[in-house]
């Protein structure tokens, strides 16, 4: 296996900072060796300098992306944590459909707008339909858009898909649920087409501007912020501040925290959870 000695981690780390926001310190060198180790030899080149120079030198910017599918981790599970999901559907949506339904013309749909920030490769925002579609049942009265996003190119990929192996489904997704939203399908399982039509994929880098995809009503932002600095997070969450409606929820990781990087958020607990809702002016 290649091997990076300090000048080239440093170079790396500057990079890797650029293209995802990850800060990496020397402690995580053997993490950069055994994931663009592949990329290395499927290249055929000497050893990591060889593929930095490669990188900067590819305009097309495809070798810059398959830098960020190895190095971005992809550790995810259908209703990862059950809390968030429990909270979702007991306390953040019913509040929400009682307070859009009181500024809400006669006969008029119901609007719920929710996005799932670096979505990985799918499980949180099917979890978030499933949980939608267990509390609602008949979606008709409601305009519900589901947003999903991800840095990485195969994650979007696969998360637009909705196709898991077994083993995929089983962490974490139980057999009802299974049964009600997913078909069974080459081995695997496929979430349903009425299901998946909720949703729209797309990638994007949350360091870059994301003020057009309009507002929200619900943001899940988990377990990303806490790979950036202090100062990265800081930004993140005032853009997300931003694109959220003044009654919004935002979730991120059950080991996160915004009172130090987001004073404008305020934290309101339900049963083992946490979601935050801006202060009131």
């Amino acid at each position: 296996m290649a091997t990076l000695n300090a000048e080239e981690f440093s170079v790396y780390a500057r990079l890797i900072r650029d293209l995802t926001g990850i800060a990496l310190d020397a402690s995580k060198a053997y993490l950069v060796e055994t994931r663009l180790d592949a990329l290395v030899r499927e290249l055929e080149l000497k050893g990591f300098s060889d593929l930095y120079y490669r990188i900067k030198s590819d305009a097309s910017g495809a070798l810059a992306r398959k830098v960020i599918d190895r190095i971005t981790t992809q550790e995810t599970s259908f209703f990862r944590d059950t809390a968030p999901f429990d909270m979702l559907k007991f306390k953040i949506l019913p509040d929400l459909i009682d307070a859009r339904k009181r500024s809400l013309p006669k006969g008029g749909r119901i609007p719920i707008r929710i996005w799932s920030a670096a979505c990985s490769t799918g499980q949180e925002v099917y979890s978030i339909l499933i949980s939608l579609k267990e509390v609602l049942g008949d979606f008709s009265p409601y305009s519900i858009r589901i947003l999903a996003t991800d840095i990485s190119d195969s994650a979007i990929a696969k998360a637009s898909r909705g196709f898991y192996q077994a083993g995929e489904i089983v962490r974490g997704m139980p057999p009802e649920l299974l049964s009600r939203h997913f078909i069974a399908q080459d081995g695997g399982y496929r979430v349903r087409d009425e299901l998946r039509a909720f949703a729209t994929f797309k990638r994007w880098n949350l360091f870059d501007d994301f003020s057009s995809f309009g507002r929200f009503d619900i943001v899940f932002c988990r377990n990303v912020a806490i790979y950036f600095t202090e100062e990265d997070k800081r930004g993140l969450f005032s853009r997300i501040e931003r694109v959220l409606e003044g009654d919004g929820s935002f979730i991120v990781g059950s080991t996160e925290s915004l009172l130090s990087s987001a004073p404008v958020f305020e934290a309101h607990r339900y049963l083992r959870s946490v979601y935050y809702r801006k202060k009131a002016a």
